[in-house]
């Protein structure tokens, strides 16, 4: 029984002497957390953290430029981005929780408030709060963009965008422009016209019957010298059926081709070929507008106040296809018009019926060059040249 209960008091103090190994000064004298070991790891989880971009007080911040909220570890329980006045911003917050991000635009010189709540992965709540604001800009300018939705036109229709002030970034505008069609992809491309005017055409004539689709995502864009765009445009349109006027001068003779075969046949006069500059010049151009009835003046050569019938203008330098009964006994036979192209009264009607804006106009035959005055002259650059009007 003595050897026994030696033992006995021989364990017991093998247990306490454990318990004060475990309590050591080793630890400060305080036990580990649960599940650590010795060397600390595997201990108590972070506190979440939540950052924001654009930074707190962040200022001149670009207004296409998404607002974003990220936490780390934990998850993101609520996100609220208002604007001044108390307008909520939209945005989504990624599937796993840690991300949100704004999905509409923001809007010039405005001050933008964000908060967010998340919870860490220790169970604890953590809260962010702060501000920033976007730039705001010296000038807006506003764009304009022709052919307008839902038109019909013809297949040389180039596509102009049109700015209200000159822009200085032409390459930034570019970027912001895009031209899709329902048939899959037409050769073109963008030509600046002058500091305030950009078009589009294909390389060769649209392909007929297709919807044409253009966005100028211009708004937030920096345009240069401290303008920005200010808005968004967009346009749909169709192009319809390839109808196309060739007129070679000498021959006296209008002809309309549909679909690339020859339809109709006019007998014409067009401008005076022993003055070049009454003459009808040389070039493509588009009908430009109808009129039914048209006046025309020309102090120059003094005729004013003429009323002509029919008539279609395919160039701002002064040319229309219209009719002219009163010259009647030279049409087919003389060119004697001060640069148009007279048609007889039913011949002009029947035409002017047929036609719609944009159906190309291809004169040969001139001794007078294509006039580089005209609003519509893309199709009087080659390809290169037109190429070469881009954004440098």
């Amino acid at each position: 029984m003595i050897e026994r209960r030696t033992v006995f008091k021989a364990a017991l103090a093998a247990g306490a002497a454990l318990v004060a190994a475990a309590c050591s000064s080793e630890n400060g004298g305080n036990a580990l957390p649960t599940g650590a070991n010795a060397d600390g790891e595997g201990g108590a989880q972070p506190v979440a953290k939540i950052t924001a971009e654009p930074a707190a007080d962040a200022k001149d911040v670009p207004v296409l430029k998404p607002a974003v909220l990220k936490v780390a570890d934990g998850k993101l329980v609520e996100c609220k981005l208002t604007a001044d006045g108390g307008k909520t911003v939209k945005g989504d917050t990624s599937p796993d929780g840690l991300t949100w991000t704004s999905s509409e635009p923001l809007g010039y010189g405005k001050t933008y408030t964000y908060s967010a709540k998340a919870t860490g992965n220790d169970g604890k709540p953590v809260e962010f709060t702060g501000k920033f604001t976007t730039i705001a800009p010296a000038k807006q300018v506003r764009a304009t963009l022709n052919p307008a939705d839902n038109q019909t036109v013809g297949v040389a229709m180039p596509i102009s965008v049109k700015f209200a002030s000159p822009v200085k970034d032409r390459k930034a505008v570019e970027k912001a422009l895009s031209v899709k069609t329902d048939k899959g992809e037409v050769e073109g491309a963008w030509g600046w016209l002058s500091d305030s005017q950009v078009d589009y055409r294909p390389k060769e004539y649209w392909p007929q019957n297709i919807t044409v689709n253009v966005e100028a995502k211009l708004y937030g864009v920096d345009l240069g010298g401290g303008a920005y765009g200010k808005a968004d445009v967009t346009t749909k349109f169709k192009i319809g059926r390839n109808q196309v006027v060739k007129i070679n001068t000498p021959d006296h003779q209008m002809h309309v081709y549909r679909g690339g075969s020859q339809v109709k046949s006019y007998p014409c006069a067009n401008g005076l070929d022993g003055e070049v500059d009454r003459n009808t010049p040389n070039g493509t151009y588009i009908i430009m507008s109808k009129e039914p009835s048209a006046i025309f003046d020309n102090a120059r050569y003094g005729y004013t106040n003429v009323n002509k019938k029919w008539a279609c203008r395919f160039s701002n330098h002064g040319e229309f296809i219209h009719e002219n009964q009163d010259n009647a006994a030279n049409i087919g036979k003389t060119n004697n018009s001060h640069g148009c192209v007279n048609l007889l009264e039913a011949d002009a009607k029947d035409y002017f019926d047929s036609a719609i804006i944009g159906d190309p106009v291809e004169i040969t035959g001139s001794k007078l060059s294509p006039p580089m005055n005209s609003d519509v002259k893309d199709w009087n650059f080659s390809w290169a040249a037109w190429q070469g009007l881009g954004a440098k």
